[in-house]
């Protein structure tokens, strides 16, 4: 972080000046009151309050932020507004979109490749689906698997099966084998659907006791999948539907909409209960902050069984009428030129789309585009500022959030690094605090009364948000995995009887109330004594190695206290220069932080999202005897040479010093 230079304190200038203007207006104010006792009492109360503890502090960022609180509070309440009155009139997301269907039938809702999909045919089609699965029997509170490849039909397939309230599980199109039947079982799921791109996914698990006693509706619009009895063709089934209006099966808005699964990137998926009110509050967020407005088109090429492509980018056309256009797969070298061909006004990223569309060669298409903003989620703050100068984006918002978080802000006014803002005189609004935590542990520190501790500026505390359990936009709905809820959730964190969730991320913020993200609990690491950053080391070689893929983590050393850094770097054309390395994360790291082990591979292992997956890495350690990847020794002097079994057998030993 302290690349980005934070101002974590006011200058004794800039507190003289606050001072002086709080005492300032005082005199003013008691002038204009005369002599009115009481009113003069509130008021010296008002001053003496602004002028002790923090609160210069904060008088001070409300009045150089002025701008952005009043923006951002403005499109916060009209969030608010906007979800308060469908949550009096109990809407769901079918009939929301009903609406939105209604008033512009011919409107194109989904684009891909050289397809379109209107309002109109998005409305029909999921009647279809509704009405063809209530004639199969299932009915309110049924859940049905989704493994589908992003295509026109992916919304309006769970749109329809909303309808009738039957749940829909939007499975990651990466999960094979045991994680894929893991995540059908949480969800509980009584019949699958699946692309015909994906059947055979279905078919390598369909042994499995559980699964095999489930219906497979494919849909093949190509009729390329033979089928046996338990495997319909759910194309040809739908041609003989009827697509007139379907009534929607009544209930509440907080009834359960899909389960979205989380990454996985520390383990089996976790499937997050996302219920009709918790999506329009997503998408509404969203659509606020960017200020949409009719005639946008929103591109995106992330995944849509994911929150980020799924609900915060296509929720827009679900609930706003907005078009989206889609790709079956993200790729750099299309990115700008799909954004041409739909004449978008803004487009998502997320992970390490940026970087790797900074990696392209330059040409022409990087600015032949209308893109006013693009939002998302993951710019580092070392390539921010490379990335909007090179393909001219006029803004970055930054969304910070998670899909079962209830704590969730964004930076929307292009301010390099920061993920998200916390008005300081009205910090109240969003409910959220950073507090104190144990390094070791990672537990909250509390104090003599059990209570936890609120952070200062600039000092790294895990961020958690209020649960309110009536309130939309605080609420946690957890997982389906009950005990996996409540691992989530801080009980009594300052005062008896509260509750907060836990995010799991390490932030810091700054006098302005700009949070900056620093890491994710259980992304630290201690060696020789000291708390190592895989962010900060992940950073420094991503700039060194000129935007290679890299993973950095901690592995155990037998007799060593804490973790030693190793570090995976995607080395498929052999371009990675290891002297320039080293020289450059001497400069950039302290000598605790440099890793003690380089690992040259070939490809990393991405999610579905562009996260960089370390479990397995994690699990091949420095093992040379099982790693085919060259594997590189720190030396004392800092630079690096190719580890032998000798160097892992004395390590082992504990014979050789690290």
């Amino acid at each position: 972080m302290t690349e980005l230079n934070l101002k974590t304190k006011l200058t004794p200038a800039e507190k003289f000046a606050v001072l002086f203007g709080i005492t300032l207006f005082g005199i003013c104010a008691s002038t204009l009151i005369g002599k009115n006792f009481p009113i003069q009492v509130i008021l010296s109360a008002v001053i003496l309050y602004l002028i002790t503890g923090r609160r210069p502090t904060i008088v001070y960022a409300s009045v150089t932020k002025c701008h952005r609180d009043f923006t951002g509070a403005t499109r916060f309440c009209k969030m608010l507004i906007t979800l308060k009155l469908w949550e009096m009139s109990n809407e769901s997301v079918p009939s929301v979109f009903r609406k939105q269907a209604a008033t512009r039938p011919n409107k194109n809702a989904f684009l891909i490749d050289d397809k379109a999909m209107t309002f109109q045919e998005v409305e029909d089609f999921s009647n279809k689906i509704g009405r063809y699965f209530q004639d199969m029997g299932f009915e309110k509170g049924d859940s049905i698997t989704l493994l589908m490849e992003n295509r026109l039909e992916y919304i309006p397939i769970w749109l329809g099966l909303s309808k009738i309230r039957v749940i829909t599980a939007l499975i990651n199109t990466n999960l094979r084998k045991e994680a894929l039947i893991h995540s059908i079982r949480v969800a509980q799921s009584k019949a699958i659907i699946v692309s015909s791109e994906l059947a055979d996914a279905i078919k390598e698990i369909y042994t499995d006791e559980e699964i095999s006693k489930l219906n497979v509706y494919v849909y093949d619009d190509n009729g390329i999948v033979p089928l046996d009895s338990k495997f319909v063709n759910l194309y040809q089934k739908l041609e003989k539907v009827s697509a007139e209006t379907l009534e929607l099966v009544q209930g509440s808005c907080k009834d359960k909409l899909i389960y979205i699964y989380t990454s996985g990137t520390t383990g089996l998926p976790k499937a997050v209960n996302i219920t009709h009110i918790k999506y329009m509050y997503f998408v509404t967020t969203t659509n606020k902050i960017l200020n949409y407005n009719e005639s946008d088109c929103i591109y995106t090429a992330l995944p849509l069984y994911h929150t980020a492509g799924g609900i915060i980018g296509s929720g827009n056309a679900v609930l706003f009428g907005v078009t989206v256009a889609l790709r079956k797969k993200f790729s750099a070298s299309n990115f700008w030129t799909d954004c041409k061909k739909y004449n978008c006004t803004a487009a998502q990223y997320i992970g390490e789309i940026c970087r790797y569309l900074l990696m392209t060669p330059q040409k022409p298409a990087d600015t032949d585009h209308k893109l006013r903003l693009m939002y998302g989620n993951g710019l580092r703050p070392e390539i921010w500022t490379q990335f909007v100068e090179r393909f001219k984006i006029p803004q970055i918002v930054e969304i910070y959030g998670a899909t079962e978080s209830n704590a969730n802000f964004g930076n929307f006014d292009n301010t390099v690094g920061a993920i998200g803002f916390s008005p300081q005189a009205l910090a109240w609004l969003l409910a959220v605090e950073l507090i104190k935590f144990d390094e070791v542990t990672y537990e909250p520190v509390r104090d003599e009364n059990g209570f936890c501790i609120r952070c200062g500026h600039g000092e790294p505390g895990i961020l958690v948000g209020k649960i309110r359990v009536n309130n939309a936009v605080q609420s946690f709905s957890g997982y389906s995995d009950q005990k996996a809820s409540e691992k989530k959730i801080f009980k009594n964190v300052f005062k008896k009887g509260d509750m907060f969730f836990n995010s799991g991320d390490i932030l810091v913020m700054d006098v302005y109330g700009y949070f900056y993200f620093k890491d994710r609990v259980g992304d630290t690491f201690r060696w020789k004594g000291e708390n190592v950053s895989t962010t900060e080391v992940e950073g420094a070689i991503i700039r060194a190695a000129k935007l290679t893929d890299c993973v950095v983590y901690g592995v155990s050393i037998p007799g060593a206290d804490g973790k030693a850094g190793m570090a995976t770097i995607a080395d498929a054309d052999h371009k990675v220069d290891l002297d320039n390395l080293a020289n450059e994360l001497k400069e950039s790291l302290p000598a605790y932080a440099r890793p003690i082990f380089i690992r040259l591979g070939t490809n990393l292992d991405i999610t579905g999202t562009f996260k960089l997956r370390k479990v397995d890495l994690q699990r091949d350690g420095y093992d040379i005897t099982k790693i085919n990847d060259a594997i590189y020794l720190m030396q004392r002097d800092g630079s690096y040479k190719r580890m032998t079994v000798d160097d892992y057998q004395m390590i082992q030993q504990g014979s050789l010093r690290l």
